[in-house]
């Protein structure tokens, strides 16, 4: 371990409770990386967060009770001073890539009044950012297959064919890359698309070739007329999918941390925004079924995974029970 400052990575997935895990036994979902990754570092058993997403992501990004930072639902106050701002000020490179969805949430025909209000991704204080989500609702498009990503000033216009999450990491990567040799440490937010709806195949799904994505204009997962008869995208038969490629995906990060010598120098933190949907049902130890909780108030709802890893500084294999 170096004598500077450590690196940070801040991982939070979306709407992944804690029984997807099989560390924390979950047997619906292969998810090898992030069980590694508890063996390898310290797991918290009973991390809990907010029902729902936006109050989750702004009470960790602000530090507040949400009564305090909040001015509507996928609103954060426009003036709220984020940990961008704070890990800027204290001399580290900073960088968020991933979900934004924190400015002008609902679109023009509901409630106008709350048009272009929020904290604009270009205020939240990080060096640099790549975020999907970062303007109007109708304007966000897919966060999945052909994504789109506003970043550092401009929408990139090379994504088509592309994930979402893959994109998000590889700008992840980049940064690291250009940072790792500078006398100022980096802190990184990855705030994950996966495994939000709308449900849709990955990569590594075979149908995957063939899809196209809705057009993801209004506050649910397409209009109307995207929808198929069976409920479309809202069905979570690609929930497998994702999760397991969430997982792939953060294993590459960790990986290439690795490769480049920094996973003694660089504190991990993984967690997620709130339960599963409830529309999702797993096992866990084989034998018990689980629905996921999102937007309620009861353990399925609140609690989730919460891994941290730093070898030579956390301990590795310990299972913390405390209240996180």
């Amino acid at each position: 371990m170096s004598d500077k400052r450590p690196n940070i990575i801040m991982i939070m997935s979306d709407d992944l409770g804690y029984e997807c895990i099989g560390v924390n036994g979950g047997t619906s979902y292969a998810t090898p990386r992030l069980d590694e990754m508890a063996a390898n570092g310290m797991r918290f058993d009973e991390g809990h967060v907010l029902p729902l997403c936006t109050p989750t992501r702004v009470a960790l990004m602000t530090g507040k009770h949400n009564f305090r930072n909040y001015i509507g639902f996928g609103l954060m106050r426009p003036d709220e001073v984020t940990f961008g701002h704070i890990f800027s000020d204290a001399g580290y490179n900073t960088c968020i890539s991933g979900k934004w969805q924190l400015y002008s949430y609902n679109p023009p025909e509901q409630f106008p009044e709350m048009r272009n209000k929020g904290q604009r991704i270009e205020d939240a204080g990080f060096d640099e950012y790549h975020v999907w989500h970062a303007h109007h609702t109708e304007q966000k498009g897919s966060r999945y297959k052909d994504p789109i990503i506003y970043a550092n000033g401009k929408y990139r216009d090379d994504t088509e064919g592309e994930y979402g999450d893959d994109l998000f990491l590889d700008y992840i990567i980049d940064f690291i890359g250009r940072k790792k040799d500078d006398d100022n440490p980096f802190f990184v937010y990855w705030p994950m698309a996966l495994t939000h709806g709308p449900f849709e195949p990955t990569p590594d799904s075979p149908e995957w070739d063939g899809f196209k994505p809705n057009s993801n204009k209004t506050l649910g997962v397409g209009t109307w007329a995207e929808m198929n008869d069976d409920g479309g995208d809202a069905h979570p038969r690609f929930y497998k999918d994702m999760v397991e490629y969430h997982d792939k995906v953060i294993g590459r990060l960790l990986d290439y941390l690795a490769e480049q010598g920094l996973s003694e120098d660089t504190l991990v933190i993984y967690t997620g925004d709130n339960g599963s949907p409830q529309e999702v049902c797993s096992i866990v130890h084989r034998h018990t079924e689980i629905c996921g909780g999102k937007s309620t108030t009861d353990d399925h709802g609140t609690h989730v995974p919460w891994i941290v890893q730093m070898p030579g500084t956390v301990p590795a294999g310990v299972v913390n029970n405390d209240l996180v």
